[in-house]
């Protein structure tokens, strides 16, 4: 049974099948320049066969289109007909307050992410836009949401909260959400899995580090605090957005540089973090080589994240009281070991210690601490789609199941729009 995973850009498109029967990737790829002169689509099969073509695809329909033909294909195709694949997941950066676990998408789903585009207004476009794409080239084959939010749903009011008048929160939906849900909640099961720990007793903190990080406390397999906030722009130093921020330096330079908002925005968000500190570059592997050489704002930029990171995991190992896990995924936390190794250095206050040996191996899983650390380490690398695809196919399986028609009625139901709430 195969499931298509979609991840849809403004101007690019992700995708990857997967034979559910065994987990196994089949073919993945992306489309990018959608809508530009020079787009560029790549495909690279399950035995490594890869296939790169140069031509304009104007239009995110066309660009569907030309990914479902080549998976297709006669000759070179990796499925007979569309109709060998099941169901279509998609990533879907925001669900705001509607929506706390995936969902067969309908109109109404289709509706309710419109109303959340001013929370994700970059992303939630292009996510419905790959949707409606989908279901116009395959009709017939269900569509299923999978949010980055949903996880952090079970987040108390204490940890989503901000200290703000309490009516931007009634009328505009101002809180924490979240993000990278899909990776936390994936890794966080597998970390289980590895120290034979039940799910819903297991307390953990996961790092998701890359060019954009989130650090998330797990308590009893629930997330219960995370770093990214209303947008992935707080939290953690990333690689070109700037983490948590004094709220009055917009106003700031505003006032004294003559920036306008819309110019604040756009540097904090592709200007700052890594590549804003460095000037070099928002990408890990560089700074290293840079720092090897000498150059003292490179290493000026990765102690910044590695201060970032030491307190959000400080943070929650008080915040959870007992963690039986840190685990470290993307890009960052499965790779740069050095840097990965001077973050566990410094956690001797949580009676944690590393083993240098099995914390040189590069996106490997691995344990990395010692038999005696009082919490484990463990490198997870992340597979977000695989996550998609196992919610895709859960739903998709209850809906040919007539005798779970109402289970997943009662699973899976869209939030009524929030009302507004009464004061505290």
């Amino acid at each position: 049974m195969y499931v298509f995973v979609l991840n849809c850009g403004s101007s690019s498109l992700k995708y990857q099948l997967l034979d559910m029967t065994t987990e196994r990737r089949v073919a993945a790829g992306m489309v990018e320049r959608i809508g530009m002169e020079g787009s560029v689509f790549s495909h690279e099969s399950s035995s490594g066969e890869k296939t790169k073509a140069r031509h304009d695809v104007s239009s995110h329909d066309q660009a569907v289109g030309t990914v479902l033909d080549h998976l297709a294909d006669p000759e070179k195709g990796v499925i007979r007909s569309l109709s060998d694949i099941a169901a279509v997941g998609h990533r879907i950066v925001h669900g705001g307050e509607r929506f706390s676990s995936s969902v067969l998408i309908d109109d109404e789903v289709i509706d309710a992410l419109k109303e959340c585009i001013p929370l994700a207004p970059l992303h939630n476009p292009a996510n419905i836009v790959g949707i409606e794409a989908v279901m116009r080239a395959a009709p017939g084959i269900p569509n299923i949401a999978v949010f980055d939010t949903a996880f952090h749903a079970t987040m108390p009011p204490e940890s989503y909260m901000y200290a703000l008048p309490y009516e931007w929160y009634e009328n505009h939906h101002v809180r924490r959400y979240g993000f990278h849900g899909s990776s936390h909640r994936f890794v966080s099961a597998r970390a289980a899995q590895i120290l034979d720990i039940p799910k819903d007793k297991f307390n953990c903190i996961s790092c998701h580090m890359g060019n954009g990080s989130s650090f998330t406390a797990i308590r009893n397999g629930d997330s219960i605090d995370t770093s990214m906030g209303l947008t992935p722009l707080e939290g953690l130093v990333m690689g070109s957005r700037c983490g948590d921020l004094d709220a009055g330096i917009p106003e700031y330079l505003a006032s004294c540089v003559g920036l306008s908002f819309s110019e604040i925005h756009e540097a904090l968000n592709t200007r700052s973090g890594l590549v804003g500190l460095s000037g070099i570059s928002s990408d890990m592997r560089d700074l290293e080589k840079a720092i090897s050489e000498g150059h003292q704002r490179a290493q000026l930029a990765v102690d910044v994240l590695r201060h970032s990171a030491i307190k959000y995991i400080g943070a929650y190992a008080l915040e959870l009281g007992r963690v039986d896990a840190i685990i470290f995924t993307g890009g960052i936390g499965e790779n740069a070991t050095r840097f990965r190794g001077s973050i566990v250095d410094s956690l001797e206050l949580l009676d944690v210690r590393l083993n240098p040996l099995a914390n040189a191996a590069y996106g490997k899983e691995t344990v990395i601490s010692t038999g005696d650390s009082k919490i484990q380490i463990i490198v997870v690398p992340t597979n977000e789609e695989l996550m998609i695809a196992r919610d895709t196919l859960a739903i998709a399986s209850l809906l040919t199941d007539s005798r779970h028609s109402h289970g997943y009625a009662e699973t899976y139901r869209i939030r009524k729009k929030p009302g507004k709430r009464k004061k505290q």
